[in-house]
């Protein structure tokens, strides 16, 4: 496999590196864990009072400000259903589904990354 420069200019912030596009995208500290429990839930949707008790540490302002990005970047979709309270599902969309391959291997890497420190 040949290496790809990482970098097309010398200002990082002007840069069209596809890890940094990603980053950009994913790198939020509360997206990732957001996503990994939506791909674990059976069908791949999960209640927002489902993420809220399952993302430890998240303020609900929080979890709403990364659902609505991950929902405008197309990784999720929401659907709101007209109960009375109401009920939201997330689920992954199909850019999300092409998402979860590549944690999974991040995922090992850093297992194994873990294992060997």
């Amino acid at each position: 496999m040949s290496r790809k420069p990482m970098l097309k200019e010398e200002n990082t912030d002007k840069t069209e590196c596809p890890i940094l596009y990603a980053m950009e995208l994913i790198g939020q500290k509360w997206k990732l864990p957001i996503l990994w429990y939506i791909a674990d839930a059976e069908n791949q949707t999960l209640r927002y009072r489902e993420l809220e008790r399952k993302v430890t540490g998240i303020v609900g302002t929080m979890l709403t400000k990364c659902l609505r990005e991950l929902e405008q970047d197309q990784f999720i979709t929401r659907t709101q259903y007209s109960t009375i309270p109401p009920t939201v599902e997330y689920s992954l969309s199909e850019r999300g589904r092409t998402l979860i391959p590549v944690l999974e291997s991040l995922y090992r890497w850093a297992e194994g990354q873990m294992k060997a420190e």
